[in-house]
């Protein structure tokens, strides 16, 4: 579970797993921040332009939200245990229609087995690389909404004890894997504030149809698939963590839009997964003053992740 250990000393581990309740709130109050901001943005200008702007940008902090859920899964975004449980779920997961209980039940089982035959997410890295032309159709499903109305349709099937009535229906782990609460009473509950939250900011009482959940169905689930490819997508099928997780280097404009949080250094996550992602380009840094940078796996930006995820012969 932390093959760290074989690379770090005790003393750096316990340096660079130090939380903090302040790194903590001031993550949350940027995630919302940006998000409240692009809604004002369009309040104020209403036109075509901010209103895509608003779309990219609170579907990226939607993504946002669920980093920091993962964060909180790992007991990482707060040091006091009890606000990292009730912000987890309250301000990252619920939000977005997540279930932290569950999401940290299926992420430690995939940390456990990264890259072999028991890994939960081992479905989503396995099909890469494929064809330009099987990517681009998995993309159009997503920036249209097919995949986010598929997901909240079997969130609603499980929630009502419909799911296991329907053929190939998921499983509550299933669910997870795709930030998808198997449990959706509180995440309806969470969604009616923000609901209220965001008519008061703009004076829009269709402000949360076109700013939450339209995001969460297009530009979300896209931005999602884009960091689970780069994760694990195309690398080595073994447990050796230098070779089956990758880095990404990614440039402002992809942290911003794509890997928010310092989500991209995943290799360094997986080396030692409760350090806060704040103190993961330290981790970066100190492996390759340690003479490792060579043996990680590592890709210089997103589009060449993709590249090299479409590169399967049509």
């Amino acid at each position: 579970m932390t093959p760290g250990k074989a690379y770090l000393t005790s003393e750096e581990i316990r340096s660079l797993s130090a939380r903090s309740d302040l790194w903590g709130a001031w993550l949350v109050t940027h995630a919302w921040g940006v998000i409240l901001g692009a809604l004002a943005l369009f309040a104020v200008w209403p036109n075509a332009l901010t209103f895509l702007l608003a779309v990219i940008l609170i579907g990226s902090r939607q993504l946002g939200l669920a980093i920091l859920m993962h964060e909180a899964a790992h007991n990482a975004l707060f040091k006091t245990k009890s606000v990292n449980e009730w912000a987890g779920e309250w301000l990252c997961g619920r939000p977005i229609v997540a279930d932290l209980p569950e999401y940290r039940h299926y992420h430690l089982t995939h940390h456990r087995h990264t890259q072999t035959e028991k890994d939960p997410d081992l479905r989503l890295s396995k099909p890469f690389p494929t064809t330009r032309a099987s990517l681009m159709r998995k993309f159009l499903r997503d920036i249209t909404g097919q995949t986010g109305l598929k997901q909240r349709a079997q969130q609603i099937m499980f929630a009502f004890k419909m799911a296991g009535e329907v053929e190939g229906s998921p499983s509550s782990q299933d669910l997870a894997q795709a930030f998808s609460g198997p449990v959706i009473g509180r995440a309806i509950i969470a969604n009616v504030l923000i609901f209220a939250l965001f008519w008061a900011v703009s004076g829009l009482w269709w402000a949360w149809l076109a700013f939450w959940l339209l995001p969460l169905l297009t530009w979300f689930q896209l931005v999602l698939r884009i960091r689970n490819i780069a994760e694990h997508g195309a690398v080595e099928f073994s447990n050796d963590p230098f070779r089956n997780t990758r880095t990404t280097l990614a440039n402002p404009i992809e942290r911003a839009l794509v890997a928010p949080y310092w989500v991209n250094y995943h290799l360094e996550h997986h080396l030692v997964m409760h350090i806060p992602a704040h103190n993961l380009p330290k981790l970066h840094r100190l492996m390759i003053e340690k003479g490792h940078g060579e043996k990680m796996t590592t890709a210089p930006n997103y589009l060449s992740v993709l590249a090299r995820a479409s590169s399967k012969p049509a």
